[in-house]
């Protein structure tokens, strides 16, 4: 690209000095693919040395996802955030915000562009977005995460790019960058392939708008996952059964259907014994996040291509993509979130969700994001977005937590994120529980012989065979007697 000329050059902490307090700022990126890294360590430090000075300083924070661990920390650390939206995976953010220190609205991420967009979080005062390239027209070349920026950038009053020199401007040639209309003129969105492009690879804003530029070189702070345990080769060789046996049937037609995949061991567990058994059809994906396992099949001709919001890959994996750019430029597509989460475009494809629950209940209920109903991990993230809107849609577990101390399956959900309406299939290490057309009773009794661990089944029936009530039973006075057994003594069974 042309120069930048026409922009203040400036440092990662000059940058933030710009931002005051009570500020709405958003932070660009999809995970830590793609998220600004100096500008918000920097804003971390301008708050702790204002609070020191006796100065009141905290933003309210915006995302596309989540972003880096460390910037989460150092920003939650240092008192900077008074509001958070709408999903993090930071250890000491998330202590914060169970503590009630931090005010967090957990949301589908398929809205955030929309509700920026209209205005219901108020004005947004400043965009922070990672580039690969600039030029004095504000063209802009995103890195490897495109979440929300597009919108972020077009809303905020001023925006903050983070030039970084390690990425590489070729990903303007996988980036698909498209804005929905407003309602009620909105129009479909003309993705009937998970390759198709319809938008352009750059963003372009008004060049008055870029309130700074901050030169950096830094990898996206991406960690390989741990190896994964025989729990999880068990839920994916069940899971890959499953599927077959849906091929066979026709259900699923031979040419298969995209999959979208969250992240995590279980779905690395998944996408290996996906790509490793001979039976299993080449297949596309219509996702979130581009994995380190999914680089690999492609690379094995497994996958044919990938729709995501981001390739959240380790530094390795991103390199080798960057060296083998004509290969992967065909394969892969990037979208805005708005898009790799469209519920319209999910059902229109007939996409296979396969996501990951903290536990499910008998009737098929599932929870992801709280423990015990109380405490948030991470937040809902786009799991509901694609299981709502699924051909087919999974949700993955392991059958007991805590060395058995926990079972994840129970009588009731302690919080629900995903309704028995919508939740078709649950996968343990046990088996499958097809849930597709049953009654209440008969879905409990099919989830606690297919997926509870053995020693909880006995329970689980008792419950079910003494629970009252219409067409779902419940006994109030014991439906959480698991939870608060573990509670009291550590075990949720003595």
């Amino acid at each position: 690209m042309s120069s930048y000329n026409r922009f203040p050059v400036m440092s990662a902490a000059e940058a933030a000095d710009l931002i005051l307090d009570g500020s709405m700022v958003a932070i660009g990126g999809f995970s830590p693919a793609g998220a600004p890294k100096a500008v918000p360590k920097a804003l971390a430090e301008r708050a702790i040395s204002l609070h020191q000075a006796g100065h009141p300083f905290q933003v309210r924070l915006l995302s596309g996802a989540s972003i880096s661990a460390s910037s989460e920390d150092l920003l939650a650390e240092s008192g900077a955030v008074s509001w958070r939206a709408p999903y993090q995976t930071s250890g000491i953010m998330r202590k914060m915000i169970n503590a009630g220190k931090i005010d967090f609205t957990d949301m589908h991420l398929s809205e955030i562009a929309q509700m920026v967009d209209y205005g219901f979080f108020g004005e947004l005062d400043f965009a922070i977005i990672e580039a690969s390239a600039i030029d004095n027209s504000g063209r802009i070349t995103l890195t490897t995460g495109i979440g929300a920026a597009p919108t972020f950038a077009a809303k905020a009053k001023k925006i903050i790019v983070e030039l970084n020199a390690y990425h590489s401007p070729r990903l303007e040639e996988i980036t698909d960058i498209a804005f929905l209309s407003a309602p009620p003129d909105r129009t479909p969105v003309p993705v009937c392939h998970p390759m198709d492009r319809i938008g352009c690879g750059y963003l372009t804003v008004p060049p008055e708008k870029i309130a700074a530029v901050v030169e950096t070189n830094s990898p996206d702070e991406i960690g390989a996952f741990a190896e994964c345990n025989d729990t999880d080769r068990k839920i994916a060789a069940n899971l890959v059964e499953f599927l077959l046996n849906e091929l066979g049937t026709g259900r699923i037609p031979k040419t298969f259907l995209p999959i979208q995949s969250g992240v995590g061991n279980i779905n690395n567990a998944v996408l290996k014994a996906l790509g490793e058994h001979p039976d299993f059809p080449v297949f596309s994906m219509y996702t979130e996040v581009f994995q380190d396992s999914a680089a690999e099949l492609m690379d094995k001709g497994k996958i044919s291509g990938i729709s995501a919001s981001s390739l959240t890959v380790a530094p390795a994996t991103l390199e080798r993509i960057y060296a083998n750019f004509d290969f992967y430029k065909s394969k892969i597509v990037l979208r805005p979130q708005e898009l790799s989460n469209n519920p319209e475009v999910i059902r229109r494809l007939g996409v296979i969700a396969l996501n990951v629950a903290l536990e499910a209940d008998i009737y098929g209920n599932a929870n992801s994001t709280h423990l015990f109903g109380q405490n948030i991990m991470n937040g809902i993230g786009g799991s509901g977005d694609f299981e709502r809107n699924a051909y087919l849609s999974v949700f993955m577990l392991p059958s007991t937590a805590k060395q058995g101390c926990i079972s994840s399956i129970v009588p009731m959900c302690t919080h629900l994120d995903h309704s028995e309406h919508s939740v078709k299939v649950i996968v343990t290490e046990y088996g499958v529980a097809d849930l597709r057309g049953l009654s209440p009773r008969a879905k409990a009794r099919e989830i606690i012989e297919k997926c509870a661990a053995p020693e909880y089944r006995f329970y689980l029936h008792s419950y079910l065979n003494s629970a009252s009530g219409g067409h779902i039973g419940h006994d109030l006075s014991k439906t959480f007697e698991l939870h608060r057994n573990y509670l009291q003594t550590g075990k949720m069974l003595s």
